[in-house]
């Protein structure tokens, strides 16, 4: 039987899901290599032969994607699979183009070609962007199905930026279990609020090894997804989120069009932050790709301890990172708090860069002046720390969901942002989970 050659273009999550459930044992195709992009230092290693299967034995190499027209040459590539998101819908064609002209086929796979079907009720929480407000979506969600009686388990978007055999099946319950795991910020900025509301969840690699593990002790399993990726479990209930503050981004990127198509919730987030003509963008979208799902509106109030300490400080804010790189924004809530509660002024962080903090400013010229939380590994972890200590500042204003100081020495007194989902009117998703499950 003649098999096809396949490479698979990622960043470490959709791309594995996409190759364990249909490529794995498949032997009609042969994949050749993964390529990678988006994290830093994810490529020049070996997706594992523990993992790859029977017909992989020495595993599968992972490049980087710069080096795809070459690998497509070398072996002679008849299709290549787009397998990572929250990119615009001209990016990916560029892509295409790219892989058409050196004489491969281009894939994009739908989910019900990848997604797996759960024994349990799935509730599934996507998003149209990066930073449109998933996060506190999914905790809210949780929140309504524990006032139910529920035991809920999340099973967050896969982050394996580690060894791969290791972290083929996480459990995360306790702080403890992120500090064995060797959790990055951005793995921490997604499992801390779950485990501060009692919440197990699960990540990794093997998302049907996962999922099994996970039924066994949930009556609900909440898909908390990552980026604008569509879900990788069959969901009983879709919830998009979209964000007002990028009206038109909902129709114009990959794949967060297919969430807001497929959904059978849709959020306007933000409402109370937004401009009314924004507002009225996303509604005028939703008219067009999914006028039968039902549309909510929510604010993301922020909540901060001690918001006398900001007036008359000149403050560095620290934002979330992903919302700043792959979402594109210049500002997230740490910003938002800071003008709200009177800094005097807010220092642009740019000139103080070190490493691979300056490198992710030259990667992403949007960037305003705030200093993404990135920490994709312990050598960016310190550079965001000496970056925060070069800072001539008088108070740091996080806006990252989690505790930096269990990860940074920050010399400077700091003061968190919080925000979770409010949302407004009728139907609550309260009432639209009770009515579902």
């Amino acid at each position: 039987m003649k098999t096809t050659r396949v490479i698979i273009m990622g960043a470490a999550g959709r791309d594995f899901h996409n190759f364990n459930t249909f490529f794995r044992d498949n032997a009609m195709y042969e994949v050749v290599a993964f390529t990678a992009t988006q994290i830093p230092n994810i490529h020049d290693r070996r997706y594992p032969p523990e993992l790859a299967g029977a017909l992989y034995p020495e595993g599968i190499r992972i490049d980087a994607e710069a080096d795809l027209p070459h690998l497509i040459c070398e072996h002679d590539v008849e299709q290549v699979v787009f397998a990572y998101s929250d990119v615009p819908h001209e990016y990916v064609m560029h892509k295409a183009a790219l892989v058409g002209a050196l004489g491969a086929d281009f894939r994009l796979m739908s989910s019900k070609t990848t997604m797996l079907k759960s024994t349990k009720p799935v509730v599934a929480v996507c998003a149209v962007r990066t930073g449109s407000g998933k996060s506190q979506t999914t905790r809210h969600v949780c929140d309504q199905l524990q006032a139910l009686g529920k035991r809920v388990v999340a099973v967050r978007h896969p982050m394996p930026y580690g060894d791969l055999v290791k972290q083929a099946v996480q459990r995360f319950a306790t702080y403890a279990d992120l500090d064995e795991h060797e959790c990055t910020i951005e793995e921490r900025e997604e499992y801390e609020p779950h485990i501060d509301r009692g919440i197990v969840v699960y990540a990794g690699v093997d998302y049907e090894a996962i999922l099994r593990a996970a039924e066994q002790e949930a009556d609900v399993i909440v898909w908390d997804g990552g980026n604008n990726d569509i879900p990788f479990y069959k969901p009983d209930l879709w919830i998009t989120v979209t964000d007002p503050h990028r009206p038109g981004h909902e129709l114009t990127y990959y794949p967060g069009e297919t969430n807001l198509r497929a959904a059978d919730v849709i959020i306007i987030n933000k409402v109370d932050t937004a401009n009314y003509t924004g507002i009225r963008h996303v509604y005028e979208s939703i008219a067009v790709a999914n006028p039968a799902a039902t549309v909510i509106e929510a604010a993301s109030p922020l909540f901060v301890d001690h918001p006398e300490v900001i007036r008359g400080k000149r403050v560095l804010v620290v934002e979330d990172g992903p919302t700043l790189t792959h979402g594109e924004m210049a500002y997230g809530a740490g910003y938002v708090a800071a003008q709200r509660f009177g800094a005097a002024e807010i220092i642009d962080p740019h000139p103080y860069a070190v490493d691979s903090i300056r490198a992710t400013y030259e990667k992403y010229p949007t960037t305003g002046a705030v200093l993404p939380a990135m920490g994709y590994g312990h050598e960016q972890m310190r550079d965001l720390e000496v970056t925060i200590n070069n800072i001539p500042c008088d108070l740091v204003v996080v806006g990252t969901p989690i505790d930096l100081t269990r990860l940074l020495r920050i010399d400077h007194p700091m003061e968190r942002v919080r925000y979770e989902l409010q949302v407004i009117g009728k139907p609550t998703l309260g009432d639209i989970l009770r009515a579902r499950l």
